[in-house]
């Protein structure tokens, strides 16, 4: 086996690993949503959800997982095995489309932008 199956067989691991997490997340995130796992609401502390509401947290946490190990592996199949410029270029739109979807992601599921921070902690420290 030489170098070039190696990586690409890796590539192919974390593929299959990435879809796992999130068709195991799906599956997994409906019973914790249905057993009422809470999370923080803002300011006031944990708050009862809805469990759709939960569910769609839960469900996208473990797309937010399975895409940084699909553009991992894009990575890793990209620059070593066929480090074109054609398909660097395609790996760019990969990417780009793939953090548009979890920046999208990260503030449907927490309600700020990943660069924001906390509200518990700006409000600790003006407190202060």
């Amino acid at each position: 086996m030489d170098f070039k199956q190696i990586i690409e067989t890796a590539g192919q691991y974390m593929d299959f690993a990435g879809v796992a997490i999130m068709v195991i997340g799906a599956v997994v995130s409906i019973p914790l949503a249905v057993r009422g796992r809470s999370f923080p609401q803002g300011r006031e502390g944990p708050e009862r959800q809805s469990v759709y509401r939960q569910y769609r947290q839960l469900l996208g946490r473990s797309i937010l997982l399975g895409l940084e190990l699909l553009v991992a592996a894009d990575i890793i199949r990209t620059v070593a095995v066929t480090p074109t410029f054609t398909s660097v270029g395609v790996l760019a739109v990969i990417v780009l489309i793939r953090t548009f979807l979890s920046f999208s992601l990260e503030l449907e599921i927490t309600g700020r932008w990943p660069w924001q921070k906390e509200e518990k902690a700006t409000t600790a420290a003006s407190s202060a």
